[in-house]
């Protein structure tokens, strides 16, 4: 393995949401489109792991190994759920548990894809004819969770269009709720070295919105709806002078969100030079049983987990 880290070489792989019925929840993902790419099962911990991502030719990251990709989205199943009336899931939209807002895939022709969808009989949170917003939408899944949908072109050209071509879809970003902007910024930028691809700054409606990612900004005029794998960090104004405000993350009950995870070039030299920024440890490689992966915690306490990208080392950690 490599003794040096450079963040040029890292991605956003995935994003973990817990489910209630693996089943239906495959199901819903694998109906947007997406692939079961990676099933790991912890029988002796009661849990299992459930990877998916688009993965056809055209997708971004389609073909390559689990660890050397973007946008990909872990369901994990803690054994029983499935079976108890009692089980529910924090889809973070909720107060006092907000954190965790979205999901979001970008589709070729958004009106055709929303109408799939619903003609499916799945549910919307919001639908584009809702609200003064026609140009997105939000799904909703088996658990609830919101899945945001945007067109990768404008609303006006595919208004007319009655198909769509899920070969196009991208996992396009996640979003987090965030306290003060300023200190997640500099946490997603100059430690985990994510760049500021564009900022939507609504004053009337008092929220910013920043997306991330490891790609080159995008020329003028270009958006990013055809990337997959960014981050999108939603701050509220003035939550950061509320000395008593929080976010929820997650994995305090109830649970939902689990976390976000960048894969590294090198594991244990991401890990020191993490360590020498001094960042916040939710858990260290010396800790516990696995030793392949590490926790990171970011300025609202939101998980980052760190695994090992294995193009770096031809083998797979997992």
């Amino acid at each position: 393995m490599a003794s040096t880290t450079d963040t040029k070489n890292y991605k956003f792989n995935h994003s973990m949401i817990r489910v209630k019925d693996p089943k239906e929840s495959v199901k819903f993902y694998e109906f947007l489109g997406m692939k079961l790419l990676k099933k790991l099962e912890f029988p002796e911990a009661k849990f299992d792991l459930y990877f998916l991502g688009y993965d056809s030719p055209t997708a971004v990251s389609g073909g390559k190994n689990i660890w050397d990709r973007e946008g990909l989205i872990e369901l994990t199943h803690n054994h029983g759920t499935e079976s108890d009336p009692n089980y529910t899931i924090n889809n973070g939209n909720v107060e006092p548990f907000r954190g965790f807002g979205h999901t979001c895939i970008s589709v070729d022709n958004i009106q055709a894809a929303c109408k799939r969808i619903e003609d499916a009989g799945y549910r919307f949170q919001k639908k584009l004819t809702d609200g003064r917003m026609r140009h997105i939408a939000f799904a909703l899944d088996p658990d609830g969770y919101w899945v945001e949908i945007v067109g990768q072109k404008a609303l006006e050209e595919t208004e007319a269009v009655e198909t769509t071509d899920l070969e196009t879809y991208r996992m396009n970003h996640t979003m987090i709720r965030v306290k003060d902007a300023e200190k997640s910024l500099k946490f997603y930028q100059e430690v985990l070295g994510m760049t500021l691809l564009r900022t939507n700054a609504n004053e009337k409606g008092g929220f910013n919105l920043y997306f991330l990612g490891y790609s080159d900004v995008p020329a003028p005029g270009q958006g990013t709806a055809d990337r997959e794998g960014l981050l999108e960090l939603t701050w509220n104004y003035g939550t950061e002078k509320n000395e008593a405000f929080s976010y929820h993350d997650g994995n305090k009950g109830p649970q939902g969100f689990g976390h976000i995870c960048v894969s590294v070039d090198s594991l244990d030299a991401a890990c020191a030079r993490l360590e020498s920024l001094n960042v916040s440890w939710k858990k260290r490689l010396t800790d516990g049983r696995m030793k392949n992966v590490a926790f990171v915690l970011d300025p609202d306490g939101y998980w980052v987990e760190i695994v090992q990208n294995e193009q770096f080392t031809g083998e797979d950690n997992f």
